[in-house]
C-alpha cells in the first residue's frame, strides 16, 4: 500500500464513514485482510468487502470473510444482478 493509500484510509477512517475494499481475487483479498487487521479498521468505521462482479463470486467471498472471522459486512453491487451491466440502471 502506498503512504498516500494509507494516509487516505486513516483520514477516512471515522465511526460515522465506511471504507469499501473491492475483492477481484483471493490475492486482493488477503491484501485486504491484512490492511484491516494491520490498521485496526473495524474497531474504527464500518468495512466492507465487495466481489467485483463477474471476476469474483459473492459465495466464495463470504466463504473466505466466514472463515476467517472477519468483522466486516459483504456487500453487493445490487444494481448488477438486478439489470447487469446496462448503462444507466
Amino acid at each position: 500500500m502506498s503512504r498516500t493509500a494509507t494516509a487516505s484510509i486513516n483520514c477516512a477512517a471515522s465511526a460515522e464513514e465506511q471504507i469499501k475494499f473491492v475483492v477481484c481475487d483471493r490475492a486482493d483479498y488477503d491484501w485486504s485482510r491484512a490492511t484491516l487487521e494491520r490498521l485496526k479498521l473495524a474497531a474504527r468505521c464500518a468495512v466492507l468487502f465487495s466481489p467485483s462482479h463477474e471476476q469474483l463470486p459473492a459465495a466464495r467471498l463470504a466463504d473466505w470473510i466466514l472463515a476467517d472471522r472477519l468483522p466486516v459486512r459483504l456487500q453487493i453491487q445490487l444494481h448488477k444482478y438486478l439489470w447487469g451491466n446496462e448503462p444507466g440502471r
